[in-house]
């Protein structure tokens, strides 16, 4: 059991596509809100695969090589995670060849892509969902889900059926079912097999099934043993990190501790570094995807407390520390947002070289860089040392420490980093 070697160089690029970028080479039937409009949770951009098309050289030239994509199969949601059809590109987005024209130009490009796998519910208009609406318990997908009374309140009333988090949109599939398995394995391969190099999978923690995962890892990799598999896991993830299951998971424990010391300014530096070694223990199997934003967080410009320096910090440390650093769309420019789903803004292209003037554009260019160019800040072993006013989190690698220390004093924030000969053991 193995975690794909090339995660530990990779730097993803998080994209939500309805919001990123809107081509004209593609048209979508149908009407969609100017791209400036403010985000709600059913307005629909009309952002495309065209459009992350286009946007390949400019994710390259930021330095990332690997891109996370937000849902992309067919759906009614402009975020996409109520699927209706999991072997068809939705028709907001584009077409199957545009798809496969994207993967190979991002290959070409030296830039890998991981979809979005939401295999724990679908949407109402799911095929089989509809047909347990049409058909009652007459319908031969009736064991597909979880189904508590008849006929089904899919659209008033209380649901009878099990759905995420008890929307009624979301109906949560049966995994014991044999079919139902059968079916989302068979998905996951036919991605697989059109190129792409893994899988972030959507709250896999609510199909508590073991064997499920062990199994989708076999399918996978039996096509891609490179393939990155990642779970949206926000509390300890350690279940899921045993080598048969996932590659890594996204770091919300870090994400959390940054954003509650750094910008909430909450507990003492002593508490702080206790939960960074917690969010990264030694010896844990995988390479975890770290995190500051996403479409399901405030945007880190517009957290309570934000600053440049604070910020800059906050990136910094992710950029140091283990593991895949992942920026969300947009961040690198500055773009603000609250809660979802406010975080889920348009790029504004048009004002593109004025934002990438901005301070946070230059730092991130410049932290990407180092990384790329520091082995040790990708492959080097990590130890903490507290100091008088903050700490200090330690690289080492091939007999080299690489140090950067953080101090906070008062409202003040400071970074030093540099190299020095690691000591010899006795």
């Amino acid at each position: 059991m193995f975690a794909p070697a090339w995660v530990k160089d990779a730097i993803f690029y998080q994209i939500f596509p309805d919001r990123f970028c809107r081509s004209g080479r593609y048209h979508a039937a149908g009407k969609f809100v100017p791209w400036d409009t403010k985000p709600t949770r059913e307005n629909m951009f009309g952002g495309n695969l065209a459009g992350i098309e286009s946007k390949l050289t400019y994710i390259k030239g930021l330095g990332a090589n690997a891109i996370y994509l937000c849902p992309i199969f067919k759906s009614n949601s402009n975020h996409r995670y109520h699927t209706v059809d999991y072997f068809e590109i939705d028709p907001v987005l584009g077409t199957l060849a545009d798809f496969d024209r994207l993967v190979e130009k991002a290959h070409r490009l030296g830039l890998r892509i991981i979809l979005d796998g939401v295999f724990n519910h679908c949407s109402r208009g799911f095929f089989q969902f509809n047909s347990l609406m049409e058909l009652g318990p007459d319908s031969p997908y009736v064991d597909w889900f979880h189904v508590k009374g008849w006929p089904l309140n899919a659209y008033s009333g209380k649901p009878n059926y099990e759905c995420w988090w008890n929307y009624p949109a979301l109906p949560k599939f049966n995994t014991d079912c044999a079919e139902v398995r059968e079916y989302l394995f068979r998905v996951a391969e036919y991605w697989t097999k059109r190129g792409i190099d893994g899988w972030r999978l959507d709250v896999p923690s609510e199909i508590d099934d073991d064997s499920f995962w062990q199994e989708f890892r076999r399918r996978v990799k039996r096509i891609n043993r490179d393939a990155y598999i990642v779970g949206e896991i926000w509390d300890n993830p350690e279940r899921w990190l045993q080598g048969d299951q996932f590659d890594g998971v996204m770091n919300y424990p870090f994400r959390r501790a940054v954003m509650d010391y750094l910008f909430e300014r909450k507990g003492s530096a002593d508490e702080f570094l206790q939960r960074l070694r917690d969010a990264f223990p030694e010896n844990r199997f995988g390479v975890q995807m770290n995190l500051l934003g996403s479409h399901d967080t405030t945007r880190i410009a517009s957290q309570k407390g934000a600053s440049i320096d604070r910020i800059v910090a906050a990136y910094t440390l992710m950029f140091f520390l283990p593991g895949a650093p992942c920026i969300y769309y947009g961040d690198e420019l500055g773009l603000e947002g609250g809660k979802d789903p406010d975080c889920r803004r348009t790029i504004p292209w048009q004002n593109l070289p004025r934002l990438k003037k901005a301070r946070i554009n230059e730092v991130l260019r410049a932290l990407i860089l180092l990384r790329r160019e520091e082995p040790a800040l990708r492959y080097g072993s990590l130890h903490f040392e507290r100091t008088e006013h903050g700490f200090a989190a330690i690289r080492t690698y091939k007999g080299k420490n690489f140090t950067l220390e953080l101090s906070l004093d008062g409202k003040e924030i400071s970074l030093d980093m540099w190299h020095s000969p690691a000591p010899r053991k006795r």
